[in-house]
């Protein structure tokens, strides 16, 4: 039992990230379906930064111990960080959403670890050198990983009938595309909300340094994000009253889902792991969301499958392990190369009081 638990231990942030590409598939299939029915994108931001913010509070508490003064200088950043990574994020996907196709939506998606090991790279987070095995490593698998994706998304060829009966059944809800100018609109929005949430994967390493109380830093971004999309929501939906009603339907349990398990949970598990990996090794993960929603979208939405999808599958996976590879050895060049120059010092030492 104790070397389980040291197991999981050791292996937090790898669990953490693969329960937050679960939820995250249970996100795509769930919003996709209430925006879908009818729910005003921007009221859905609304009601689920409400729902994490009170999910969170609670447990405000827990970081009492690590609460630093909230001075004026950083509530700005917070309000800024929260702004282009929550709020221009999720209004720009939710839109977007009801724009594309439901494989597009989950497809783009994976651009965001090569979007954020670009961004990481600029900002001199990311280290990139072509001349160690283990950056030319995390380099290919960043392209792999993109064009595993694409496969995924592009590629058909011979269907897999996993699933024959009532095949299309439902299947019109999460792949209904509209006129082919919506559909470019839509596809720009998607991406352009890949690129904030990049941004804001990168922020937030710097952010946690600052404030390292993560339970309330994730709900004071929550909260500043609720006022700014409830800002947006009244001027767009100005003439809309009804677009504010909840119901016992999907819309509330898409919104409650979407506020509760993926804002309030993931978002500080997010945080947490940026900490500890970095902004590359938590969006390195994003593809297999892709995965796990072709998987649901066929078994509960009867949607079909293809031999394009293993082949993307495939490089995904590849991909993947290759960055993580890269990233795992980085990380041992690194703690050998500071034991080396603690011992280097320890000798000085030694021969300086002798």
């Amino acid at each position: 039992m104790k070397r389980l638990m040291a197991m999981m231990e050791k292996h937090k942030p790898y669990i953490a990230m693969l329960f937050i590409q679960f939820v995250y598939a249970g996100m795509a299939l769930l919003s996709k379906v209430a925006i879908s029915k009818g729910m005003s994108p921007y009221v859905f931001v609304v009601y689920r930064q409400t729902f994490a913010t009170l999910a969170l509070s609670p447990f405000a508490f827990f970081d009492s111990k690590h609460a630093a003064p909230l001075s004026c200088n950083l509530l700005c950043k917070l309000f800024l960080v929260s702004l282009v990574g929550l709020t221009a994020s999720s209004n720009l996907y939710y839109v977007s959403i009801n724009y594309t196709s439901a494989t597009f939506a989950a497809a783009s998606t994976n651009t965001i670890p090569s979007i954020t090991f670009i961004l990481a790279a600029l900002l001199r987070v990311e280290s990139i050198s072509i001349k160690h095995l283990h950056g030319v490593a995390k380099i290919l698998g960043s392209v792999l990983s993109l064009t595993g994706a694409v496969t995924f998304a592009l590629v058909k060829g011979p269907p897999l009938h996993f699933i024959r009966e009532n095949q299309n059944h439902g299947s019109h809800i999460l792949s209904m595309v509209h006129s082919k100018g919506d559909s470019i609109k839509g596809s720009i929005m998607m991406l352009s909300a890949n690129a904030t949430w990049s941004l804001w994967l990168i922020l937030q390493g710097f952010i946690v340094k600052q404030y390292p109380a993560k339970f309330r830093l994730t709900i004071i971004q929550c909260f500043f994000s609720f006022i700014q999309s409830a800002i947006l929501a009244v001027a767009v939906e100005r003439n809309n009253p009804h677009a504010w009603r909840l119901g016992w339907d999907i819309h509330l349990l898409s919104v409650a889902y979407c506020g509760v398990v993926v804002t309030a949970i993931c978002y500080w598990l997010q945080v947490c792991t940026i900490e500890t990996k970095g902004p590359v090794f938590t969006a390195m993960f994003t593809p297999l969301a892709l995965v796990i929603t072709a998987i649901f979208s066929a078994i509960c939405w009867k949607e079909t499958l293809y031999l394009g999808s293993i082949g993307g599958t495939i490089l995904l996976v590849i991909g993947l392990y290759s960055v993580l590879w890269g990233k795992n050895k980085e990380g041992v060049k690194v703690v050998n190369h500071e034991v080396g120059q603690v011992k280097e010092e320890t000798r000085l030492e030694c021969i300086i009081q002798h």
